[in-house]
């Protein structure tokens, strides 16, 4: 059985991965030859919109999937009837247009912040008179890792924002202050199974994803994040691995966006639980039963970022996995990362500490305390 995957990246190498112990054959598209998933499975070379491209690789596979949810949705919509697609393409196109989040958070009653859409000068200055300072001015479409956005706090900050981000839709939010950040995963299969892992805790600097720690939080607040998934799985009749990461404020959860695919704050879930991510994926869009997403233990998520440092320093402490996605050094890039599982949230988080100090990776990188 064969999987295709739009998208080479580490994320398409690690479904892969994943699926191989399965006893699973997979193709990639890709813009380019040399992306991580060309190291483990043969690469379709082209842009993601190309509809003849797509087409060969929808016709060699038995589904088509995507490690990244900004593949051109009417080019998917071409190749419908060659093979099954997951995720659902209505998910895909909603997580594409941060306006449309932010209406679906607004329908499924999951609070969110608040917003307002910018098209002009004039909305602008509407939204900001809605909403006040400070504010986060963000182009709708296409932004990740802290791309296409810009914390505003008086008037001329945010006309000079605008001024830098006009000639695409944009959307203003309110800025919020919040305690920690957090993610929850889960799947949805063609069966209609569902599953959850634990609640993420995440921690960024300058956009990107630095740091992950699960489980979190209280019964509780993980109790709301897994009702908050379902209800959107359900709203989709999802197929696949769906994210939802949250901003947590006063024991609020505030939802920020959803993203349809795995996700970098589940890496955690290879060595951390029963089932990773990754594989329950393939389960949920080949309609197998899903796997369970128990924690092993409390676990920990460090990226490696931009330059990869010396694996030793890693691989020389025991219990730290090293996964290197085999892309060449670029400021801002995602290289790889590190896990580690302990016994217990304490002693988590104290090696978390240390193996971040050991990589050179501690500056500017603060764990917060965790409820």
């Amino acid at each position: 059985m064969t999987v295709g995957i739009v998208g080479a990246g580490q994320l398409g190498r690690m479904l892969a991965l994943a699926g191989y112990p399965l006893g699973l054959d997979f193709r990639f598209l890709d813009r380019e030859a040399h992306s991580p998933g060309g190291q483990v499975a043969p690469i379709f070379c082209g842009e993601f919109g190309d509809r003849r491209l797509l087409t060969r690789l929808a016709r060699e596979c038995e589904v088509l999937t995507v490690d990244w949810e900004n593949v051109p949705v009417n080019a998917l919509r071409a190749v419908r009837g060659a093979t099954r697609i997951a995720p659902p393409l209505r998910a895909l196109a909603i997580a594409q247009d941060r306006l449309a989040e932010k209406h679906l958070f607004q329908k499924l009653k999951i609070a969110t912040t608040r917003f307002a859409r910018v098209d002009s000068a004039r909305s602008l200055e509407r939204a900001i008179e809605a909403i006040g300072f400070p504010g986060v001015l963000k182009t709708r479409r296409l932004g990740y890792d802290g791309k296409g956005q810009r914390v505003v706090r008086t008037r001329a900050a945010a006309r000079s924002a605008f001024d830098a981000l006009q000639g695409a839709p944009l959307i203003y939010e309110e800025f919020v202050r919040f305690d920690f950040e957090a993610s929850v995963i889960g799947a949805r299969s063609t069966r209609g199974e569902r599953a959850c892992y634990p609640l993420n805790a995440n921690v960024h600097k300058d956009g990107i994803l630095r740091v992950t720690r699960a489980p979190i939080g209280s019964s509780g607040l993980a109790q709301r994040a897994r009702a908050h998934l379902y209800a959107i799985l359900d709203y989709f009749r999802y197929v696949g691995v769906l994210t939802i990461e949250f901003f947590v404020r006063d024991g609020r959860l505030i939802a920020n966006e959803i993203a349809p695919r795995v996700h970098n704050s589940g890496h955690w879930t290879i060595e951390g639980a029963e089932t990773s991510q990754f594989e329950n994926h393939l389960r949920a869009i080949l309609g197998w039963p899903l796997g369970s997403t128990r924690a092993r233990g409390h676990a920990a998520m460090v990226n490696l970022i931009g330059q990869m440092p010396d694996a030793r320093l890693a691989l020389g402490q025991a219990g730290v996995h090293w996964h290197d996605y085999g892309k060449s050094p670029r400021p801002g890039r995602k290289l790889g990362h590190c896990t580690l599982v302990e016994a217990t949230a304490l002693k988590r988080d104290g090696r978390a500490r240390s193996l971040l100090a050991s990589l050179g990776l501690d500056t500017g990188v603060r764990l917060p305390r965790l409820p």
